[in-house]
């Protein structure tokens, strides 16, 4: 029972830290870990001691990984590489085809961009191509936009959650993907129909105007831009199929197994995309490395709440209070997919934050995770994502970025975005559920 009252004292403290003191997430964690610690009975003295051993693992782990997507993410857009890719497949549908439009290029750009760097893509794209009602084309894009940050690598979320469960990126990375396809169709261009009717708004003019599109003047071809997207996500993905059918061993299996490692993957990824998203576009070595350098700065915050998270669990994991967390879920019998959703859940609505919902709630069910087969395990991770997008409100940045980009007020947000994302996570856990009963 103290092992338990230390992880409700740990977790309240980051929550009020967070959603009532309006306190970084990164000095909350590592606050709350403290507390945690102490209250578990470690000599104060050492009471970090954890938290900076698990600092320094999710940093080498998860870390790198996230800056070499950031770095290509900022290259796609800088190199209008992402504008190419709207831009063709816009001007190829029909109207009526729009919103599964919007939905598509919001899929295919979301694999390497972090959501708000999605959002100032795209949104400027639906005021200018949107008559009324905006949020026809809206809510696909963000539904696509959305999804991807919740299942797909490299964004912070997933890449954490496969760290801490320590589950195979190419399996979570594949079985990502197939939720992700269904989630985007009901919870987009579907659910936008009726959003639609019940948020009938037009384009803000002023933003509609403000935000032109940019020349296609040396802009990288279309062929190019989704060649860099794809070349990560193929060669992770190759990987885990070398895996799979037993050929590592082989020489061309071992080939493969190295290049799809993560951090082998990506880098070969952003050298690939500073070439031909870089350089053969006439862009000097200082506008690349220029490029390179404004990523880190995007991202600086983001992983150091994941690292803090990453302390947070391995604190969770060497006092002892993940065990009794893991042996209290198993004797309720629930359901340990169902059970990360929810704790995932239970945080998002707290602090608003996603990430923090999927760093805190991957922590809890480390103990829960030994023993589950690889496929299992990306479930398990995929669930925690589905719950970490669930009814964005008021506490949420991305609530209050949606709302001022499409001009709406805070209910009419509330019946669009947030019921958006509510609808996200339950199909997102039904599609995991479904995979979980065949895999």
């Amino acid at each position: 029972m103290n092992l338990i009252a230390a992880a409700i004292i740990g977790i309240a403290i980051i929550v009020i830290l967070i959603a009532v003191c309006k306190v970084h997430p990164f000095l909350s964690l590592l606050a709350g870990s403290f507390a945690m610690a102490v209250c578990a009975g470690v000599e104060y003295d050492k009471a970090f001691d954890s938290f900076t051993s698990g600092v320094g693992s999710t940093i080498s782990n998860v870390g790198l990984l996230i800056a070499f997507g950031s770095i290509i993410g900022t290259i796609l857009f800088k190199s209008g590489g992402a504008d190419t890719i709207v831009d063709t497949i816009m001007d190829k549908t029909p109207l009526q085809r729009l919103p599964w439009a919007m939905a598509l290029i919001a899929f295919i750009v979301g694999i390497p961009m972090f959501f708000e760097v999605g959002v100032v893509i795209l949104i400027p794209v639906v005021l200018r191509r949107a008559k009324t009602p905006v949020i026809l084309l809206g809510i696909p894009a963000l539904a696509g936009l959305s999804t991807l940050h919740a299942f797909v690598p490299p964004h912070p979320g997933p890449l954490t959650a496969i760290g801490a469960l320590n589950a195979n990126l190419g399996i979570t990375l594949a079985l990502g993907l197939l939720v992700a396809i269904p989630t985007v169709i009901i919870s987009g261009p579907l659910f936008g129909k009726l959003a639609a009717k019940w948020v009938p708004i037009s384009a803000p003019e002023n933003k509609a105007e403000a935000e032109a599109p940019k020349s296609a003047e040396n802009r990288p071809s279309f062929a190019s831009a989704i060649t860099v997207i794809m070349l990560p996500v193929v060669l992770m993905l190759a990987a885990s199929v070398v895996d799979l059918t037993g050929q590592s061993e082989t020489v061309w299996g071992r080939v493969l197994a190295f290049l799809g490692t993560p951090l082998v993957a990506l880098l070969l990824t952003t050298i690939f995309a500073m070439v031909v998203l870089g350089y053969l576009q006439k862009f000097t070595r200082d506008a690349v490395n220029g490029m390179v350098g404004q990523s880190f700065g995007s991202v600086a915050g983001i992983i150091l709440i994941v690292a803090a998270g990453g302390g947070f669990k391995q604190t969770l994991v060497d006092s002892g209070i993940g065990d009794v967390i893991a042996s209290s879920i198993t004797e309720s019998a629930m359901n340990p997919l169902i059970a990360g959703w929810l704790v995932a859940v239970l945080i998002r609505l707290a602090t608003g934050s996603a990430t923090v919902a999927t760093v805190t709630a991957s922590g809890i069910m480390v103990p829960l995770a030994t023993g589950m087969s690889p496929t299992h395990l990306a479930l398990l991770v995929l669930a925690i994502g589905a719950g970490s997008v669930f009814f964005s409100h008021l506490n949420d940045a991305g609530f209050w970025l949606v709302k001022e980009y499409f001009g709406m007020t805070v209910g009419q947000t509330l019946k669009t975005w947030s019921l958006m994302e509510t609808v996200l996570s339950v199909v997102g856990l039904g599609g995991v559920m479904l995979l979980s009963l065949v895999l």
